[in-house]
């Protein structure tokens, strides 16, 4: 019986990991969100199951990006968007998605309002919360879509979401990481649209109690559309781990990305080469 006591621990925490699975719910569409893809087609990153919801991320009666999470991990698996830069705001507040579980509500909504507090269960289930963040040794969430990236108020504070965050290590994402952010502004000179594809590779380690799992890697992609004939296009990959980034072209990326997941990927549908 000491034996099993002692093992009791163990076993709790590696079903927190491996045994508890997602809600069922789900979504199987982007349509309300087809305009933050390139020619209005979602990339494919993951064979798509039951665990993956697809979020048109709406604020103030409108959609502001579309996020690709995955409920399983409580990650997202990429996060979408024009790229249209404003001023970099930080925000306290940070929102939670109902539709994650299925609820008739369309809007992001702030974790402490009374109608979260409702179904903060069923929502902790599915997704990240700020608690998970509290506590963890050089980790911050870091915003797959960033706020800076984003034209005005409502679309900035729109990113302050916990379905475009990820467990990031800090000193990638107030380093190279937020380098390259501001290096989009000049990558996307004289483009007259940019659609912008970031992501992040599940990896094997684990906050919050194990509930919340830590990428092995963050990537981005962009595609400048300059005209109805011209394309050009760049990428980015950082191992979660280090202050480090690595630039490649587009089709690279995939090469790279093909091998992290074990699936196909292509994330402009093949419409963005050169590169």
């Amino acid at each position: 019986m000491s034996s099993f006591a002692g093992l009791l621990p163990v076993l709790l925490s590696l079903s927190a990991c491996f045994l508890i699975p997602a809600p069922a719910e789900v979504h199987d569409t982007f349509a309300n969100c087809l305009q933050f893809f390139l020619d209005r087609e979602p990339p494919q990153v993951v064979h798509l199951g039951h665990n993956y919801a697809r979020i048109c991320q709406r604020y103030n009666n409108a959609y502001r990006f579309a996020t690709l999470y995955d409920r399983q991990n409580r990650i997202p698996v990429y996060s979408a968007y024009i790229y249209s830069p404003g001023v970099d705001e930080r925000n306290e507040d940070w929102f939670v998605e109902p539709q994650n579980i299925g609820s008739n509500r369309r809007e992001m909504e702030d974790e402490r309002s009374q109608g979260i507090f409702e179904i903060f269960v069923k929502i902790n289930a599915s997704q990240a919360v700020s608690a998970d963040y509290r506590g963890v040794f050089e980790i911050n969430r870091g915003q797959l879509n960033p706020n800076s990236h984003q034209p005005d108020a409502d679309s900035r504070t729109a990113t302050f979401t916990m379905t475009d965050a990820v467990p990031q290590y800090n000193v990638l994402n107030g380093g190279t990481w937020a380098d390259y952010k501001a290096s989009v502004a000049q990558r996307a000179q004289g483009c007259r649209e940019t659609y912008i594809v970031t992501g992040a590779v599940p990896g094997n380690n684990y906050i919050s109690a194990c509930r919340i799992n830590k990428p092995s890697h963050i990537w981005s992609a962009g595609c400048c559309v300059i005209d109805n004939n011209h394309k050009r296009s760049w990428a980015v990959i950082a191992q979660n781990d280090e202050n480090k980034i690595t630039q490649m072209t587009l089709r690279r990326l995939q090469d790279k990305l093909r091998h992290l997941y074990n699936t196909e990927v292509d994330l402009f549908h093949s419409s963005c080469y050169p590169d």
